[in-house]
């Protein structure tokens, strides 16, 4: 009698944004878009945003390697890398309180903060904002920004400034963000012609010039309660539009992150990390 192969994994989230982590110091994947596929489907498999894949780096403590719910590869997810930096601390991959995480958006340094030997927050260094249209990448002038210009969906004209945070993003301010049919307009503007690689959408409200509320459809995941790097572009798209200060607190579905847009340049995200629990998903040829 043969035993059944499984894969150990770490279900894991940053205030709803939620993953299925896999360690590669100890396991293999083979196919992890297909993986990904498989664990993210909230019927049939685990239930999750993406799949994150936590390894080895010659640059960093560890690296991320992170998978959309419908394959798709992400250069960057804040959420998911303070889940990454929590999961390196608490099972010894890193030693400091400062846990560098290599990603395809470059190495982020996230300082985390512990209680009686547990993560139970995290600040991350986003690094520093790109804002010209070449840069995010989106159609038009390439060295020209993307600030409150006319974006057409569907029947109707919203004012779009696009940010990217290693990855794309297009934040809209509304008068209020649950009248926003998002389940429809999402996936319109996030294959938009003006996105030849597509991207994160989001629709914010200005509550006060410190704190906004926003809601999310992320590209090859939808609907999300939170997205990291989506709240650090609200930041910056809200401070270059005038609208907000360079620091504010964000209401997402899933809770709230403050962000500050440092004189420095770069981008900081603070916010919650959470393991749910651990388990073994069963393993065809496939994976």
């Amino acid at each position: 009698m043969t035993s059944r192969k499984v894969l150990p994994f770490t279900k894991m989230h940053g205030i709803g944004n939620d993953f299925v982590c896999v360690n590669l110091f100890k396991e293999k994947v083979q196919d992890p878009a297909a993986l990904a596929m498989a664990v993210s489907d909230r019927h049939f498999g685990i239930g999750a945003d993406g799949l994150i894949l936590i390894g080895p780096s010659k640059t960093a403590d560890v690296s991320m390697r992170i998978f959309n719910a419908d394959g798709s590869e992400a250069q960057m997810c804040g959420n998911g890398v303070r889940c990454v930096a929590k999961y390196a601390r608490e099972h010894g991959l890193a030693k400091s309180e400062d846990v560098r995480v290599e990603t395809p958006a470059g190495v982020k340094t996230v300082s985390v903060s512990l209680e009686n030997g547990r993560v139970v927050s995290a600040r991350v260094d986003m690094g520093e904002p790109k804002l010209l249209r070449k840069d995010i990448p989106m159609m038009g002038a390439p060295d020209e920004r993307c600030v409150d210009a006319p974006l057409r969906v569907d029947t109707e004209q919203f004012y779009a400034t696009c940010v990217s945070m290693g990855n794309p993003h297009c934040v809209i301010f509304v008068p209020d963000v649950r009248q926003v049919p998002l389940e429809h307009l999402g996936p319109l503007i996030e294959k938009h012609e003006a996105f030849p690689e597509r991207t994160n959408v989001h629709f914010a409200q200005v509550i006060r010039t410190e704190e906004v509320a926003m809601r999310t459809w992320e590209r090859g995941s939808g609907i999300t309660l939170a997205c990291g790097t989506g709240a650090s572009a609200v930041c910056v798209a809200g401070a270059i539009t005038g609208r907000t200060s360079r620091r504010i607190l964000a209401h997402l579905a899933g809770g709230d992150l403050e962000i500050e847009w440092a004189t420095s340049g770069h981008v900081f995200l603070s916010g919650p990390a959470t393991e749910v629990f651990t388990g073994e998903w069963p393993l065809n040829d496939q994976h």
